[in-house]
């Protein structure tokens, strides 16, 4: 299972001019987050926070996350469901078999009624520029993006800051499927209503495999991908659709426990956070909604994410007799940031140069004394990193060796 991906604190940065989002990027030394509500007006707390909010929120002490959190709201989201018919087409000549696999879409409904979608909206909707769009990890929330999206919104950028389906702060009262179809083509349909052009999609840890996964069913939706301590290359969890569902609930019940959150936070970073007990109840916040635990399960059941194949370009198999060559035309075909902590405790930096080598047209780079999730740990370098990777005209694979990343100190 893929690790949680909780929220840590970096105490507010004051921030000095970040050029706008152009084609050439100012680097700042420090960031301090924006205060501001969100574009559509909502019921609030006496706290000033959504009412949807579970009300521990109250107890939360970050003002980074306070204030994120006051903006984020719900927006409807009419989801279709499209199930996949695989059609196999096999040629041959002479002692090749050649095994081709394409795809039909059949249509299905997704949700008998909109589902309320949580995400925190720009404050301007911009027409130049490709907005920027801010998945997050397994099990986690918008909240995770608290301190790096602020720097973002300053530098210019059109900021979008989207809760998966399953996870997050959306109303899910009519339970609805929260598998790997479901969750993308819930996205699709949030992105078809309101980003409506090609978008910078940035995943984080899972949010990584949650990006691929669209960009290769979606292509036209995506301008540039940007993977963050990128989780992809893990196969899931068996399909446990037959396990008797007091396991799975069992499960998921420790999942949400406060004892499983703080190993999960202290193997998240490099340095232990010294508000540790805030930042875990930042990064659980969203599992004391009612409908957690049936989404959970139903995402765990079916067996997660699985992109191994979306990443490869050819698949190729021998035996004594026959030699077979699968060629699958949904390869990542984007640019692409890879971005790792050079102290990453979860996913090995051997990965991240095996991403690098796999993609056709990516660039590698590292932040120093940095764990898991850069954007959370070291938000300044993560937003700068950013900013140049949407600056650059071209992505050039040759300008760094494979084996020596760019660093940042």
């Amino acid at each position: 299972m893929p690790p949680l991906l909780t929220s840590s604190s970096v105490p507010a940065l004051p921030l000095a001019a970040w050029s706008r989002y152009r084609l050439r990027v100012a680097a700042s030394n420090a960031a301090s987050a924006p205060d501001g509500a969100g574009a559509t007006a909502r019921c609030t707390s006496t706290g000033g926070f959504p009412s949807f909010l579970p009300g521990a929120v109250e107890r939360i002490r970050d003002g980074a996350a306070i204030r994120l959190a006051k903006r984020i709201e719900r927006v409807p989201v009419q989801a279709s469901r499209f199930l996949p018919i695989y059609c196999a087409v096999v040629r041959s000549n002479a002692q090749w078999l050649s095994l081709n696999l394409s795809y039909l879409h059949l249509q299905t409904s997704f949700s008998g009624s909109a589902i309320s979608s949580s995400c925190v909206r720009p404050l301007k909707q911009q027409q130049d520029g490709d907005p920027v769009v801010l998945l997050h990890g397994f099990d986690s929330s918008v909240l995770e993006w608290r301190y790096t999206y602020p720097l973002l919104e300053e530098a210019g950028l059109e900021a979008w800051a989207v809760d998966i389906l399953g996870w997050g702060f959306s109303d899910l009262e009519t339970r609805p499927p929260c598998d790997v179809a479901s969750k993308r083509e819930h996205f699709y349909q949030f992105w078809k209503s309101y980003i409506k052009r090609p978008m910078v999609l940035v995943g984080p840890s899972l949010g990584a495999a949650v990006a691929i996964d669209f960009s290769v069913n979606y292509p036209e939706a995506v301008s540039k991908l940007i993977f963050i301590g990128a989780s992809v290359y893990s196969e899931g969890p068996k399909d446990m659709t037959r396990m008797p569902k007091f396991v799975s609930y069992a499960g998921v019940f420790i999942l949400k426990s406060l004892p499983l959150r703080f190993l999960a936070t202290r193997l998240a970073f490099k340095k232990t956070p010294n508000e540790f007990f805030d930042w875990v109840q930042i990064g659980r916040l969203h599992c004391l909604l009612p409908w957690w635990e049936d989404a959970t399960v139903d995402f765990m059941i079916r067996g997660g994410y699985n992109v191994i194949n979306q990443i490869k370009q050819v698949l190729f198999f021998k035996d004594s007799a026959y030699e077979f060559s699968l060629s699958k035309d949904v390869k990542v075909k984007h640019k692409c940031l890879i971005l790792w902590g050079e102290d990453d405790g979860i996913i090995s930096s051997k990965l991240a140069y095996r991403l690098h080598q796999e993609l056709p047209d990516a660039i590698l780079r590292q932040v120093r004394q940095c764990g898991h999730i850069p954007h959370v740990e070291k938000p300044r370098e993560a937003a700068k990193h950013v900013l140049e990777f949407l600056a650059r005209n071209t992505s050039n694979k040759s300008d760094q060796s494979p084996s020596e990343p760019s660093v940042v100190v």
